[in-house]
């Protein structure tokens, strides 16, 4: 059987720690027999080359912020989705030829037990990425990696809470401060906070605030856990309360769940529960409005 699923919403802590569940007891032990690269700018470096996997033993995953990492003996395999990307699981692997840039597939790598593993990534733009390293940190985005969101202490939050001036919402977000959350589950997290994600982050109430985050990606990573990766980001989206459902009814409060719009993505909040009734500007709706 092969789970398969796409949706646009970035893998985030809890379903990669999911993902990291489900795969490892089925994946480590097993070898690589080949890896075939079915999107060229999904690969990262090139020294090692790729086929130096081959043959090697896949000794343990694990997560680092967004990052899903395979580890071999002195190498390994960094994955990133990206918003459109996710991962698909083979039970047996087709042994049909990998023709490049022809669909979502990416990288495929195929298993000595005869399973095998896809990076996908659908759409035209091609964000996901892979990177064989001999330490992850040379990868920029895990070398630069702040605290995990699950794992940091009251003392580190509050210092990167007061010690920035930006909004709630993008110290939230920035890996470099704190990692593994990323815009559905810093909408979902402010809701329950019952905070507006343009409030100024020096003004927060830091440990308050951190106990939400542990509730909130807890609560998220125990629902996904022991799914397959095929259902992992539906299971996702149906435990959302206002993230991607702007124009639905807050199951809170009953108000309206607005949005805010950007060039890349959007934000979803209750003006109920989290700006006193009032609407946030919403640039790119108030232009299209004038």
């Amino acid at each position: 059987m092969t789970e398969q699923e796409h949706t646009g919403v970035m893998p985030e802590l809890p379903e990669i720690d999911a993902l990291v569940d489900f795969l490892r007891p089925r994946l480590t032990g097993d070898f690589i027999e080949r890896a075939l690269v079915g999107e060229l700018s999904i690969l990262k470096t090139v020294d090692p080359p790729l086929e130096a996997i081959a043959g090697l033993e896949i000794t343990g995953l694990r997560r680092v912020g967004k990052a899903l990492i395979l580890e071999f003996e002195g190498l390994s395999l960094v994955c990133r989705f990206a918003r459109m990307g996710w991962l698909t699981l083979h039970d047996e692997v087709p042994l049909t030829p990998v023709k490049m840039g022809k669909g979502p597939l990416g990288l495929r790598l195929r298993l000595a037990s005869g399973a095998g593993v896809d990076i996908v990534e659908q759409g035209t733009k091609k964000n996901a990425s892979v990177a064989l390293v001999t330490d992850p940190t040379e990868v920029a985005a895990i070398a630069e990696a702040g605290p995990d969101a699950l794992s940091i202490d009251v003392e580190e939050f509050t210092r990167v809470l007061k010690g920035s001036t930006s909004r709630i919402k993008t110290v939230l977000e920035d890996q470099r401060l704190i990692s593994g959350i990323g815009n559905a589950y810093s909408d979902e997290i402010l809701h329950a906070a019952t905070l507006s994600p343009f409030a100024a982050a020096n003004a927060v109430d830091a440990p308050a605030l951190l106990e939400v985050v542990r509730h909130v990606l807890g609560d998220a990573r125990a629902a996904l856990i022991g799914l397959p990766p095929g259902k992992i980001k539906a299971a996702k989206k149906r435990g959302f309360a206002v993230h991607s459902r702007a124009g639905q009814v807050c199951p809170v409060c009953g108000s309206t769940i607005a949005e805010v719009s950007f060039a890349e993505k959007s934000l979803q909040y209750c003006p109920g529960c989290q700006t006193g009734g009032k609407k946030l500007s919403d640039r790119r709706m108030d232009r299209l409005l004038k």
